[in-house]
């Protein structure tokens, strides 16, 4: 049987087996298996070429426009930046990435509109795998609908996830420390739903039959087979629902945003909420022995001290002694820190180098 057949049988037990306690060991080999062939297929693919859609990312971060053809993802875009995206009443008018710029509080903000994925696309339908490897690039993902197709979003979600994408999500809190011997050692800081068997035979279906697993949150089957393949794309989304000029009347779900690219209706709260999700921190450089720089460098959160000087130029990280720090990260003002040292909105930094 090759990989693709296996890979549908694989899927049609788990759909038929009723997931309960008796059953739970059996569906986390089936998943483990299940998701390790989709991986050695992926890898196969990509070895025997084909081309692939490329994003080069500019500005301060990236997001990128998802959503079936005809939502009006190309109006958004020319609307919000300086593109000048094709347009047209007919499926598939975006055939490539094609990127604008988005300037809002100081922060440069890389906008992509990628062609309309359509149902199966993480099967491959339509260019799907490669269009979604180009979204896993993303620091943002703008999910757009319209008015006639808000019951799209689940199945886009679907697709984004099949693609190996978390909508929304934090990384597992899984630490895997294979060893050479002495067996599997589960420990955990939390009470687990699923037992300690099923974590065991999970991870002996990836070959890791010793080690120390150490798991800090209550997880699913789903969540460790993710921690123990450590390829997902883990990207904050907004969902938008696009020419409510034409049906003012339609039904909004929560937690969406309502606008009109054609009319200009609501692009403002977009925008607002872009930004926000992105949670951009403003850094202000201080030149040794000058003064604070007025314009702040834009960075996303959690950035370091290293994000700081390879933003300013590569040669930086090479030569780079120490960096002193004022500001909310720090325990006294001027601290001397390190490359790796965290730094928080409203900071002033001045790197000394070589």
């Amino acid at each position: 049987m090759d990989v693709q057949a296996e890979i549908k049988r694989l899927e049609e037990e788990i759909r038929k087996t009723p997931y309960n306690k008796a059953t739970e060991h059996h569906i986390g080999k089936l998943k483990a298996k299940l998701a390790r062939l989709k991986e050695e297929a992926e890898k196969q693919r990509k070895k025997t070429g084909g081309e692939q859609f490329a994003i080069k990312k500019e500005g301060d971060a990236t997001a990128v426009l998802v959503g079936y053809p005809s939502v009006g993802k190309s109006t958004i875009l020319n609307a919000l930046t300086d593109a000048k995206s094709q347009i047209a009443d007919y499926d598939f008018t975006t055939l490539k990435p094609v990127p604008g710029m988005l300037e809002y509080n100081g922060a440069k903000i890389q906008i992509i509109d990628i062609p309309g994925i359509i149902e199966g696309a993480s099967k491959g339908r339509g260019r799907g795998r490669e269009i979604l490897a180009a979204v896993r690039n993303a620091d943002l993902i703008i999910i757009v609908v319209d008015v006639f197709t808000v019951d799209h979003v689940d199945a886009l979600k679907k697709e984004l996830y099949e693609g190996g994408i978390r909508l929304d999500e934090k990384p597992p809190d899984v630490v895997i420390k294979k060893k050479a011997t002495g067996g599997l050692n589960v420990k955990s800081t939390v009470n687990l739903s699923i037992d300690e068997e099923t974590i065991k035979g999970i991870l002996r279906e990836y070959k890791i039959h010793n080690g120390e697993i150490l798991i800090r949150e209550d997880i699913s089957i789903d969540r460790l087979i993710d921690a123990i393949q450590g390829n997902r794309a883990y990207i904050p989304s907004i969902t938008v629902v696009n020419k409510i000029d034409l049906y003012p009347d339609a039904r909004i779900p929560d937690g969406t945003i309502p606008v009109s690219a054609k009319t200009g209706a609501n692009l403002g709260r977009l925008v607002q909420e872009i930004y926000m999700k992105l949670e951009f921190i403003r850094v202000f450089l201080k030149p040794p022995g000058g003064r604070v720089e007025e314009e702040p460098m834009i960075l996303r959160k959690g950035s370091t001290v290293e994000d700081v000087c390879r933003k300013i130029h590569r040669d930086m990280v090479e030569n780079f002694r120490y960096a002193r720090v004022w500001g909310r990260s720090v325990k006294f003002e001027g601290q001397r820190v390190g490359m790796d040292h965290r730094l928080e909105d409203g900071d002033v930094i001045t790197v000394y180098t070589r």
